[in-house]
């Protein structure tokens, strides 16, 4: 009889334990019962690995290796290229074409080709003071990086020979000077100067292509067109004579100098620290600023009355006669490029010279990189192309936009 109490006593504490199983239990036994029957009914059976966490998935690993290569080139600071060529077209009299076009791409290509040997020349620094970068963090191997150094360097090459040997003179110029910079100068005290010239041939570049692909144009025009013959008394001037590339060199050289500080500041941008070169800069920028808006107004108010030839009425010996100069569109425009300017890389600057923080320091590099756009929409608006200046400043909202996603630092 004791047995069979017993028996019954364990037949009804069966349930009770189960039900204590299942609440203690709860959803991870749930969870576990249905990738069993999954794993079950996927064939795979239950003793299928456990899925990797730290593995990203093959959309993930897409996204994060895209992620990673504009990281590395800096895609937000592109933004800041092509207002080089634009200017530059400006400064010689020639509207955007074919061999603007030309020197626009090759300085994209021969910029991120800067980008990418600047990580890779940095990769051991950076894994103690940005282990985040690219390289560092191992997202991009140093080979691949190299590597692509190299192919946007060819590339930004071969697009400039196909402006003319002009532009590919001034573009190997270009990229000798990226590569010295990245791989030697930048650690040194011509590093600034390095970049500078940078800037300075990119802008030129611009102007050289232009010209080159203007004067084929000319000449194929001249080719094409009827031969009248005319007396040479007959033979007018030309309204518009051709501009040499070195006639930009004045604008090329203001961009000079703005990056020139920027780099400067950049070199305390890791560690912070600096209060006296901010300042510097900062000097150096509302100069700059005043400079671009005085010379801008005075080119206008010099300009010869019409028909006088750029002489006074009284003979060649005498002054210029000069128009009164009233505030015209370009003028306004001039003043706002040239405030937009000094707002964007002012501010920064002042910023980390209050507070020479790392943070604060890159702040004032990222603003810099940001201004040299409102600075050659200015520098085109001044040389007479307020249409190169709103094309360049249509640039700002995107760029603003993705540096929110992708430093330019």
């Amino acid at each position: 009889m004791r047995w069979r109490l017993r028996a019954l006593s364990a037949l009804g504490a069966l349930p009770a334990g189960l039900r204590a199983a299942s609440g203690a239990g709860g959803h991870a036994g749930g969870h576990a019962g249905g990738r069993a029957l999954q794993d079950g009914l996927s064939g795979t059976g239950g003793t299928a690995p456990a899925p990797d966490r730290h593995r990203p998935s093959p959309g993930r690993g897409r996204g994060d290796t895209v992620r990673a290569w504009t990281e590395l080139f800096r895609v937000s600071a592109l933004f800041s290229v092509p207002g080089d060529a634009l200017a530059g077209a400006a400064a010689v009299g020639r509207s955007p074409g074919r061999g603007t076009a030309l020197a626009i791409v090759a300085s994209l290509c021969l910029y991120e080709a800067g980008m990418a040997l600047n990580d890779w020349a940095d990769r051991e620094e950076d894994a103690v003071d940005r282990p985040h970068r690219p390289i560092p963090s191992g997202r991009i191997s140093p080979p691949a990086a190299l590597g692509a150094a190299g192919v946007l360097t060819a590339a930004g090459l071969a697009l400039a020979a196909r402006a003319g040997r002009p532009a590919l003179a001034v573009a190997t110029g270009l990229a000798a000077t990226v590569w010295a910079y990245d791989l030697h100068l930048k650690h040194t005290k011509a590093g600034p100067a390095a970049m500078a010239a940078a800037r300075t041939l990119d802008l030129l570049l611009g102007a050289t292509a232009s010209v080159a692909a203007g004067a084929r144009g000319g000449a194929a025009a001249r080719e094409s067109a009827p031969v009248v013959p005319a007396a040479a008394d007959n033979v007018a001037a030309p309204a518009h004579p051709a501009r040499g590339p070195l006639t930009a060199l004045p604008a090329a050289l203001v961009l000079g100098a703005h990056t020139y500080g920027v780099t400067a500041v950049s070199r305390h941008e890791a560690q912070g620290g600096s209060t006296a070169v901010p300042l510097a800069v900062l000097a150096t920028t509302t100069g700059l600023g005043a400079a671009v808006l005085t010379a801008g107004r005075a080119t206008r108010t010099s300009a010869p009355e019409p028909g006088t030839g750029g002489l006074g009425a009284t003979g060649p010996g005498e002054h210029r006669a000069t128009r009164p100069h009233s505030l015209t569109p370009t003028d306004l425009l001039l003043t706002a490029f040239t405030g937009a300017y000094l707002r964007t890389a002012g501010p920064p600057l002042l910023h980390a010279a209050l507070n020479p923080s790392p943070p604060l320091t890159q702040r004032a590099v990222g603003g810099g990189i940001r201004a040299m756009i409102p600075l050659q929409a200015a520098l085109a608006t001044r040389a007479g192309a307020p249409g190169s200046g709103l094309a360049v400043m249509a640039l700002v909202p995107l760029a603003r936009a993705l540096s929110r996603k992708v430093s330019p630092t």
